[in-house]
């Protein structure tokens, strides 16, 4: 590989292939067999009916290789909360307020510190979140499992269980012209993008986890082992409100991208997005791969994790609310009609294609 040579998620090892699309194209042959009815959301979480006008949403999901890091700094306590986060963060998305959540930890080894650190951060998320963890799986299975440090190597993945009246899903149908985008900080990469991060940081610029990074003012390590920050307290306040929300996006994968999976023809630009947002840890990235602008965007939050879509008439009330977790709230950017599910990234020149998937210069 050329030295200078641009480096993509790609280059990481991680595939652009949807992947996903081919696995629900599958499971479709099987869906809406038996009961319960499952609607066809198509956003964040998938919401399953269980009685007049009321509905359970379940969502699904995992750390990633956060965990590789995790393992490096021979730190396991932090891990959980990002589970449940990744977990709850996208009920939200569909106006669900989450309930509670089971857990599944596949290790090569039980060793007794990494069950008690993770089953720490397990119960620090669940209590961020404001649900219980019900249950949970354990299992041994050293031979399908790897990692960077012998015998430590695990898996934890979640899945989370809200409930959601039938008529206040939220999927973005109410979305209008001019309507505001609002931005809640995020508390760096949260659990997206590690791949391409190790392989910049670690390989191409030659870090190790206990490098200490002045920009940062930590260890680099300890900068990607922050936790995932839990939207739940201030975004269910939001919704128990009076402000009719038009859309929430968790903004993992595919950044500002995740716009786009909201139920509106509509797109949206993003024009409040200052140089200076692309800082600490994105900055670090981007300078030592080089990474291009796009597949920053395509694969990174760049500071802000979570979005909320209000009317103008609202915007006050609603980061009045928000704010009250302490986090920074800005408004991003507005919903433009003339678009048709694109994502402009107006600061950077940079725009999401919803049918490509993808990230590119304009």
């Amino acid at each position: 590989m050329v030295k200078n040579k641009p480096i993509t998620y790609e280059d990481a090892g991680v595939t652009s292939a949807d992947a996903l699309a081919l696995l629900l194209k599958s499971l479709d042959k099987v869906s809406g067999l038996g009961a319960p009815q499952r609607l066809d959301i198509g956003t964040f979480a998938n919401v399953v009916e269980i009685g007049p006008n009321l509905g359970v949403a379940l969502a699904t999901d995992g750390v990633g290789t956060k965990i590789l890091i995790a393992q490096m700094m021979d730190k396991y306590d932090t891990i959980g909360v990002d589970c449940v986060a990744m977990n709850v963060n996208d009920l939200l998305c569909v106006g669900a307020t989450p309930i509670t959540m089971v857990d599944y930890l596949a290790v090569q080894v039980p060793h007794k510190r990494l069950l008690e650190e993770i089953g720490k951060g397990l119960a620090e998320g669940a209590k961020q979140a404001n649900i219980n963890i019900c249950g949970g799986e354990l299992a041994q299975i050293k031979p399908m499992i790897d990692g960077v440090r012998p015998d430590w190597g695990f898996d934890l993945v979640g899945t989370a269980i809200g409930l959601v009246k039938l008529d206040e899903i939220i999927a973005g149908h109410a979305i209008q012209d001019g309507d505001i985008v609002l931005g809640i900080s995020s508390n760096g990469l949260h659990c997206n993008g590690y791949s391409l991060a190790r392989k910049v940081l670690l390989e191409r610029r030659g870090l190790k986890v206990d490098s200490y990074v002045p920009e940062l003012g930590m260890s680099l390590g300890d900068e990607l082992l922050k936790e995932t920050f839990i939207y739940v307290s201030e975004v269910v306040e939001l919704l128990q409100s009076d402000i009719p929300v038009k859309g929430l996006a968790h903004i993992t994968g595919d950044g500002f991208g995740n716009l786009s999976r909201l139920a509106t023809s509509m797109g949206f630009v993003i024009d409040n997005l200052p140089e200076e947002q692309i800082s600490g840890i994105f900055r670090i990235i981007r300078e030592s791969g080089p990474v291009e602008l796009h597949e920053m965007f395509q694969v990174f939050n760049m500071g802000i994790g979570f979005c909320v879509i209000v009317s103008k008439d609202d915007v006050s009330r609603a980061k009045t609310i928000l704010a009250k977790s302490g986090r920074n709230i800005s408004e991003i950017g507005y919903v433009d009609s003339s678009l048709s599910k694109e994502v402009k990234i107006e600061p950077f020149q940079v725009s999401w294609d919803h049918s490509s998937k993808r990230f590119s210069p304009f």
